[in-house]
Order: C-alpha cells, then sequence, then structure tokens
C-alpha cells in the first residue's frame, strides 16, 4: 500500500502592479513561492497563511484555489501541495524580513521577471493559473450549518434543534477557515443550529451576528435572501452566510451558480469583484 501523500499548502501572493512574492531556499537554492507543511489536524487554508507569515512576516487573506501541485519527494512519497491566490493585510513591506537557515531572501519580483526566477516548472505553471484571478477579489462563504440532531429524535420546533458534538467541534474547527478568507460579516439563519455554527467565530473575532428568519428552512424568503446577496455582492468587505440544505439553491441562485449539495460544515467560498463572481471553491472542514 503506498503511503499517503505528505501534505503541504502556500500562497501565490499578488499586489497592485503586478508583483508576486517569491521566497529563496539556501538548502535548495530556489526560488518558490511561500509554502510548508501542515501541522497535524490543521486546515489547508490555515497552514497556508501561517506559512506564509513564518517564511516572509507577512499577513494575507486568501483569494481562488488553485490547481493542486503534486510531486515525487522521494523515497516511495509524493507531496500535495494546495494552492491560493492571495493579497497582503497591511503593510507589505518586506525589506525588514530577518534572513533565517530555512528562508534567506524574500522579494516582491515583476510578474515576467518572477516566470523566469522561479526554479521549478510546476511553480511556473501554477503561476500562469494565479494570473487571471490575481487581481483583488472579495469572498461570500455559503456554510451549511454542522452536524445536528436528526429531525426523527427532534421533538418540539425545528428552528430550536441543536448541533451535535460532532456539528460542535465542526463550528470550532470553522473559525480560522473563515479568518482565512478575512470575513468580517456574519450572516445566518435564526435556527439555533445554523446560529451556533457561526458563535464561536463570532466569540473569537467580534464581529456581530446578523441573524434572518427568512434564511431559515421555515420562513425562506427569496426577495429577502435575493436582496442580502446583493447587498453582499456590493459590499468592500468578505461574508459568511450559514443556512441549510434546502435554502442553498435559493441563495446560490442569484449569484448565478448552480445548486451545490454541501455536506454539513462545508462551505461555497465565493469570489467575486465589482459584483461579478470570478470563482467558487468547495471548501470541507
Amino acid at each position: 500500500m503506498p503511503a499517503p501523500d505528505v501534505r503541504a499548502a502556500g500562497a501565490v501572493v499578488t499586489r497592485k502592479g503586478g508583483d508576486v512574492l517569491l521566497v529563496h531556499r539556501p538548502r535548495y537554492d530556489d526560488w518558490s513561492f511561500p509554502k510548508g507543511k501542515l501541522d497535524p489536524d490543521e486546515h489547508v487554508t490555515t497552514a497556508a497563511v501561517r506559512e506564509v507569515a513564518e517564511e516572509t512576516g507577512l499577513d494575507i487573506r486568501l483569494g481562488p484555489a488553485l490547481g493542486t501541485q503534486r510531486y515525487d519527494v522521494g523515497r516511495g512519497r509524493m507531496k500535495s501541495v494546495n494552492y491560493w491566490v492571495a493579497r497582503v493585510q497591511g503593510d507589505d513591506d518586506v525589506s525588514c524580513y530577518r534572513v533565517n537557515e530555512e528562508i534567506d531572501a524574500v522579494a516582491w519580483v515583476p510578474w515576467a521577471e518572477a516566470v523566469e526566477r522561479l526554479t521549478y516548472d510546476h511553480d511556473r505553471d501554477t503561476l500562469a493559473q494565479a494570473r487571471p484571478l490575481r487581481r483583488k477579489s472579495r469572498a461570500l462563504l455559503v456554510l451549511r450549518h454542522g452536524h445536528a440532531r436528526s429531525r426523527r429524535s427532534w421533538k418540539g420546533d425545528d428552528r430550536r434543534r441543536q448541533l451535535l458534538i460532532a456539528g460542535e467541534n465542526e463550528a470550532q474547527r470553522l473559525v480560522p477557515v473563515l479568518a482565512a478568507f478575512g470575513v468580517t460579516e456574519v450572516h445566518s439563519s435564526s435556527s439555533v443550529r445554523c446560529v451556533a455554527t457561526v458563535t464561536p467565530y463570532v466569540h473569537t473575532t467580534g464581529w456581530p451576528l446578523h441573524s434572518y428568519d427568512e434564511l431559515s428552512e421555515e420562513d425562506v424568503s427569496v426577495p429577502v435572501i435575493d436582496d442580502l446577496v446583493e447587498t453582499l455582492l456590493a459590499a468592500d468587505s468578505s461574508a459568511v452566510l450559514c443556512t441549510h440544505r434546502p435554502v442553498l439553491p435559493v441563495v446560490l441562485k442569484p449569484l448565478g451558480l448552480a445548486d451545490v449539495k454541501l455536506e454539513p460544515a462545508e462551505l461555497l467560498v465565493v469570489h467575486h469583484r465589482k459584483g461579478v463572481v470570478v470563482a467558487a471553491d468547495r471548501v470541507p472542514v
């Protein structure tokens, strides 16, 4: 039986003007994108943000996902690296970065020069994938609530149905994932299982929770949802919208997207720019 892939994550970090962020590793004498292995039980999105911070000193927020690199690292092992386009939050100056044995140079490089400076063909392929997605976008994270008690076992108003322990754990794991996409607006169905799914993020960040009966299964309102989605697409911020499986088609329709059968606690990250959807990626938790 083959050994499992070594898992890693990183980002193609860009900035206005067309520069891309590269790092040099003295051990391999190569130029590449900032990336690194996942810690135990770490989500790939969290790993990407953490590794960029560790290797460059910059805080990033993720944009659209790129293709996964997979290559042989020897001794019968393969490595899989998940990549995202990303933008820096705050100051993007790397001149004060403290070089070390792992990374001895960090540089913003013009796009055309980056094509030449990158050491590996698979990185040049990833850079080419990033080119049409490099412009800054915002994210609308459409979230199905976490695993909840079954309808059959629940007595009383279904709006009050609660998360299972598994669902509570999923809600906790969502916190760094939502942060990786820079979510500053939290919108949810008023049903208990949806509110509980986003509450850990609200408590951690302090962002207010906006709840709506009209996002629930029982009181779903197409006009209210259409107006909310239109508002979120026009906003200069990233948001999460938590709802129920039967309501997902109503949320996705004004985005121009076909129905997606999300699993409990799974996200569809919809990236948009100037009101236009530019990419949509499924992100399991």
